[in-house]
């Protein structure tokens, strides 16, 4: 059945419209795009209508482990300090407190305009390592979170083979995460039916160089794609400084430059962080065509550095937004962070303007929507024909938009409100997931993620 929504202003892929009537099918894909129309019976947005934001990475269990760590458990706390903590959090992640963490987080990301995630999945097996009795439990765990919750979802799961470059043993507290290269693609044929029944898209995450060995790489690309040409690839890339130095101990090479030279880089790959690349390293990605994957929030929770945006955007570089820790979970905080960092490092202002869009919010949302809506392999690029209708519409009641204009409300939405609280309503698929800021699962979710951290972080 049809159905139409009008905005008395609307962010286009080519920028903001008067008058927008956006008309979708039943299967939520927009028809029609019309400006300078007439409501004509059609439900009116509470205010501008932007495109939903695609999350484009996250690792789920990690929300009930955010603000746990933040105390200082070394002489000098780093990432590598932070990740044993973390593994000793995901030792104890059962499938029921998944899939209680996941709903609540998905529910979180709605109510804060992300209407898609890019899930990058990696604890697979049983508390001692050991594979359950179906062994894509923990998978189907994620992939009902997101049907319950009504959020578009690209599953990843991720392979995971060693604990450090030049294929070192893996360590025992990653023994859930370890898996043959053979029975991921087993588990991902597993997984086809599940995704495709309610629209999910599968794809593939080889963890990290570090992670997974050479051969193996190769091997799980080329089963991927004989699975799915199209399906996407992510991977953590040259994210720690320590990662780039072991990664020339090992190869004589940095990973970005390894990874290009012996990997089928295309608009496929998502480079998650890619934050330490030289000036090489980022005209040769950006020409691939690959969307650099940057989570503000966690690369600065994590003191991970600052990625180049002005350098990669001169190449031509596409990128998106992710959540990944999830210390913060909000589409709008993640720009804020982001041109913030930029303009901290280069002491400069409005640094991710455009000729074309020369606020800085619009400019963001339009680049991270298409970005994000690449990297997760979904027709989810903007409110265009042909794309879902993933829409996100701010109350232009909000004291801190009233009476502006649409684009001085996503710019106060993104620089000068508390963020989510400015959101009024979001349609996933053309569902309407978000009424009033609140979704309709807010608190029984809340409730069942508090129980579930609370199990997972007492004591035995």
């Amino acid at each position: 059945m049809t159905q139409q929504l009008f905005a008395t202003d609307a962010l286009l892929p080519t920028g903001w419209a008067r008058n927008v009537l956006i008309t979708w099918d039943g299967a939520g894909r927009i028809t029609a795009v019309t400006p300078d129309a007439q409501p004509a019976g059609a439900a009116v947005a509470p205010g501008p209508l932007l495109p939903g934001m695609p999350n484009l990475h996250s690792h789920a269990f990690q929300r009930a482990f955010a603000g746990l760590t933040e105390y200082r458990g070394e002489s000098q706390d780093s990432f590598w300090s932070w990740r044993n903590l973390m593994y000793r959090f995901a030792a104890r992640i059962t499938p029921e407190s998944l899939e209680a963490i996941a709903t609540w987080l998905y529910v979180e990301m709605l109510e804060a305009g992300y209407t898609s995630v890019c899930e990058f999945h990696y604890v697979h097996h049983d508390q001692g390592g050991t594979p359950y009795a179906d062994d894509a439990t923990l998978s189907l765990a994620l992939l009902r979170a997101a049907q319950r919750a009504g959020i578009g979802i690209t599953l990843l799961p991720v392979l995971y083979q060693t604990s450090g470059f030049g294929a070192k043993p893996p360590r025992a507290d990653q023994a859930r995460f370890i898996r043959s290269t053979d029975n991921m693609l087993s588990l991902l044929e597993r997984l086809a039916p599940a995704a495709q029944a309610q629209g999910a898209v599968l794809g593939l995450a080889p963890h990290s160089l570090r992670a997974v060995p050479p051969d193996s790489l190769a091997a799980a690309v080329q089963g991927l794609t004989a699975l799915n040409a199209q399906a996407p690839i992510h991977i953590h890339i040259a994210e720690q400084t320590q990662e780039v130095d072991d990664c020339v101990a090992w190869s004589g090479q940095r990973p970005v430059q390894w990874l290009l030279e012996h990997a089928p880089v295309d608009e496929r790959w998502c480079l998650v962080h890619a934050t330490h690349m030289t000036p090489q390293e980022y005209q040769d990605a950006a020409r691939t065509g690959a969307v650099a994957g940057i989570c503000p929030t966690t690369e600065a929770n994590l003191g991970d550095g600052i990625f180049d945006m002005p350098l990669w955007l001169q190449h031509g570089g596409r990128w998106g937004v992710g959540s990944d820790s999830h210390a913060c979970v909000n589409a709008a905080e993640e720009l804020l962070m982001l041109e913030y960092g930029q303009r901290l490092s280069l002491r400069q202002r409005n640094v991710l303007a455009t000729a074309a869009q020369p606020e800085v919010a619009t400019a963001m949302t339009l680049q991270a929507v298409q970005g994000g809506a690449q990297a997760a392999g979904r027709a989810i690029g903007g409110l265009a024909v042909g794309e879902q209708a993933d829409l996100v519409a701010l109350d232009a009641q909000h004291v801190a938009l009233r009476d502006l204009s649409a684009h001085s409300m996503l710019s106060a939405h993104v620089f000068g409100s508390h963020r989510t609280s400015a959101i009024d309503s979001v349609w996933v698929a053309g569902q309407q997931r978000i009424a009033c800021g609140r979704h309709t699962l807010h608190d029984a979710a809340a409730h069942a993620f508090v129980a579930a951290r609370s199990a997972t972080i007492a004591p035995d």
